[in-house]
């Protein structure tokens, strides 16, 4: 792929609804994959993403390094017009979450469908 930036399909599954995009990312992330977890999430942003649902479900650890990877994604998210939100349910995620504010800068929802319920071009047909 020239100049661009190739994503970990088995790392970070993406699923394309529409202009609609889901990133699933795994059980625990930390200073070993935040990078790749930024770079997965500011590749679909860079592809016209007008959604972007970070899937956290499966998430049971996110370190500070994971949380700054979030965050940079929002920041792009906001300066390219997309509405990002995250779909997580561990405690120990959310809490973190709360103790950094995250939940005050990113909308959180307990599933997959209702944070893409919450963002524009809802297609049902999967594109990629």
């Amino acid at each position: 792929m020239k100049g661009g930036v190739v994503v970990s399909v088995e790392r970070f599954p993406v699923s394309w609804y529409g202009q609609t995009v889901v990133v699933r990312l795994p059980a625990e992330i930390d200073l070993t994959i935040a990078d790749d977890m930024r770079e997965a999430l500011l590749s679909v942003l860079n592809k016209g993403a007008l959604g972007l649902v970070v899937d956290m479900t499966m998430t049971t650890f996110c370190d500070s390094a994971g949380i700054t990877a979030l965050v940079r994604a929002s920041r792009r998210a906001d300066a390219t017009g997309t509405t990002m939100c995250v779909a997580a349910i561990g405690p120990p995620v959310l809490r973190v979450f709360s103790l950094v504010g995250i939940d005050r800068l990113i909308d959180i929802y307990p599933t997959v469908d209702a944070a893409r319920a919450s963002l524009p071009d809802q297609e049902d047909g999967l594109v990629s």
